[in-house]
């Protein structure tokens, strides 16, 4: 076709078995020379299988996988990288053709060789490569200073993240990415999505993250028993166009069936009559030729089942004044005053390093305070969820054998109930754990978080190896959640659908964060500037005094956020106060209308606190 561009990589007819089981059928797809592809499919599908036939690294039953003649493949190592190198050294070394002709440089001295050494290096524009290489690790989550530390000193998911800079650094003409966001926070997705837009490779990514195939994906190259099919646009447009198809198919096989039934009964009345049966035989034949329409059907997912809140509390559930937290005698936050409702949707940010998983555990109740006020509510109970939670489940256990283990006592057909309500029912649950998948170890987790009904769930990266629509009832189960919930996850579209509000963790403290997840993401990108690489690094310029217009601006906004936080004080006292008359009414329950009476006068001097905050600023605002 006129203007179509060449494909950069054709997979013609691929067939590949695992065991006894037909994991790609005949696959067929041709991806243009710098498309940016989503590579989606259910968990088992058979993508990363792909990646691994595309690399070589497998070979199939039949087919052929093609790129054109010295096309550069890169992709991020399985194992993360190791050693005493410096992180930068390492990126830089990904340029394989740069790194050879600087150490040619060192023991050349053949003027001619030494002319073209030079010149080759000037022309891959080699001198620009360390400024190249900071500004990828800066935005992957590395200052300045920690990328000269040697990447043995960090942990695997960090050195990943190394990894993943240095392909991104090697520019390959082919850029295959399997779950790039897995080991990065919200700040290293944005950074990721704004480089992807303008990377000069052709990319095929598997992901799970919705807004990542919108934001950065041209094609979605879908994977679904066992073929392959190229469709145009992000993941949004997918959806759409994959529902027309499964209605239209829907139509055509309710018409096939109709026209069937009708050729048939045609044979059934006349097979037996001399002057019909030759046109008996005529409508055998167009049966037998007719080619069957197959109803285009999703597999259904299974919901994420969580009991009820045991015992409902009455707000705050969590207050916090002046307060610090850490380890030992290291303060890792302090200055912290923030109030947690019972029914309280808070999205937790910031970047990995500053305080996030401290500031969790003092919230659940983990870590205790080092000093402020801390006010948890009477019989508060707290669950949590984090993917290195992983290595806790017991080796050589089931599903079945962890619920048991929080059922001690109860008959074995009550023990199988719950474990089937968490998602494993019938032989599932006797599966051993190194045998379940990571989606379904993540179901298992959560069940066991929520399994006691707490009235405050802290979730801590939950979509990790969960697919796009695991994601989707992951949504459901948190927005029909009666308790508070704190989460943390790099999933845009998993923060925008289910939190109220943002709570911003930097600077040594946490603070609410005025703005929703798209204000968040112009921030962060603002703040780092990752994607200005066709500009050069400039000198940090002497920032200006503000001027009184700026001052007034940031004065206003500060009033505006006191004026927020004293209605919220407000509504938390009339629903205390409500709560106080209904425990009064009905004869009293000594201890909690002490408990309610103790939050109250918190509440009242958290709320004077705030007024006298809030006129001292109004009076400089005038001023």
């Amino acid at each position: 076709m006129a203007g179509q561009k060449p494909a950069m990589l054709h997979i013609n007819g691929l067939t590949y078995r695992l065991g006894e089981r037909l994991l790609i059928d005949g696959a067929t797809a041709a991806l243009p020379s710098g498309a940016r592809v989503g590579l989606v499919g259910r968990n088992g599908a058979g993508k990363s299988t792909l990646f691994r036939l595309i690399r070589g690294e497998l070979s199939a039953e039949s087919g052929s996988i093609t790129t054109p003649k010295g096309a550069r493949l890169g992709s991020v190592e399985q194992e993360a990288p190791g050693g005493p190198e410096r992180l930068v050294d390492f990126v830089l070394s990904a340029d394989v053709e740069r790194s050879a002709l600087l150490a040619e440089a060192e023991i050349a001295d053949d003027p001619e060789r030494i002319a073209e050494i030079q010149t080759r290096l000037v022309d891959i524009d080699a001198h620009a490569a360390p400024a190249r290489a900071a500004r990828i690790l800066s935005g992957l989550g590395f200052d300045e200073a920690a990328q000269d530390w040697a990447l043995s000193e960090y942990s695997g998911g960090w050195r990943m993240r190394v990894a993943l800079a240095a392909v991104l650094f090697s520019e390959p003409d082919i850029l295959l990415l399997d779950e790039p966001t897995n080991y990065l926070d919200l700040e290293g997705v944005l950074w990721l999505t704004d480089y992807l837009r303008s990377c000069p490779s052709t990319i095929v990514v598997i992901s799970h993250d919705r807004d990542l195939l919108d934001d950065v994906a041209d094609h979605i190259l879908h994977l679904d028993r066992g073929k392959l099919t190229l469709w145009s646009g992000g993941y949004t447009s997918f959806e759409r166009q994959r529902r027309e198809q499964q209605a239209l198919q829907g139509k055509m096989l309710k018409k096939q069936e109709e026209r069937r039934a009708h050729l048939q009964a045609f044979v059934d009345r006349f097979r037996a009559s001399a002057t019909k049966a030759t046109q008996a035989q005529s409508r055998l034949k167009m049966l037998a030729r007719m080619e069957p329409i197959t109803a285009v059907v999703d597999e259904s997912v299974l919901p994420f089942r969580w009991p009820a809140v045991a015992k409902p509390l009455s707000p705050p559930i969590v207050t916090m004044e002046k307060v610090s937290a850490g380890y030992g005698e290291r303060v890792v936050l302090s200055r912290i005053d923030l109030t947690l409702s019972n029914d309280d949707r808070i999205g937790l940010l910031g970047a990995n390093g500053n305080g996030k998983s401290t500031f969790a555990k003092l919230i659940g109740g983990r870590l205790p305070p080092m000093s402020g006020k801390m006010v948890r509510a009477n019989k508060l109970e707290s669950g949590f969820f984090a993917q290195h939670q992983v290595d806790d489940l017991a080796p050589g256990g089931t599903p079945y054998s962890h619920v048991a283990e929080r059922m001690r006592g109860e008959p074995e057909a009550k023990i199988r109930g719950r474990a089937a309500l968490i998602g494993f029912s019938g032989g599932r649950a006797d599966t051993k754990i190194e045998a379940l998948s990571g989606g379904e170890k993540a179901r298992l987790l959560m069940g066991l978080a929520t399994f006691d009904g707490p009235q405050l769930l802290i979730l801590d990266e939950p979509t990790n190896h969960l697919d796009i629509d695991s994601r989707a009832e992951l949504i459901e189960a948190i927005n029909d959640y009666e308790g508070a919930c704190i989460l943390v996850s790099h999933d845009r579209r998993l923060l925008e659908a289910c939190v109220d509000r943002l709570w911003l963790v930097a600077g040594g403290t946490v603070k609410p964060f005025d703005g929703d997840v798209a204000d968040y993401g112009r921030f962060v990108l603002g703040q780092s500037a990752p994607n200005a690489q066709k500009k050069a690094a400039a000198p940090a310029k002497a920032t200006p005094p503000p001027s009184p217009s700026r001052k007034r601006d940031a004065a206003r906004r500060e009033i505006a956020a006191l004026e927020e936080k004293m209605a919220r004080f407000q509504d938390l006292l009339r629903r205390v106060d409500e709560a106080l008359a209904e425990a009064g009414a009905v004869g009293g329950d000594a201890l909690k209308m002490a408990d309610l009476a103790a939050r109250r006068g918190d509440l009242e001097r958290a709320l004077t606190a705030a007024e006298e905050a809030w006129l001292e600023l109004s009076e400089q605002a005038e001023g």
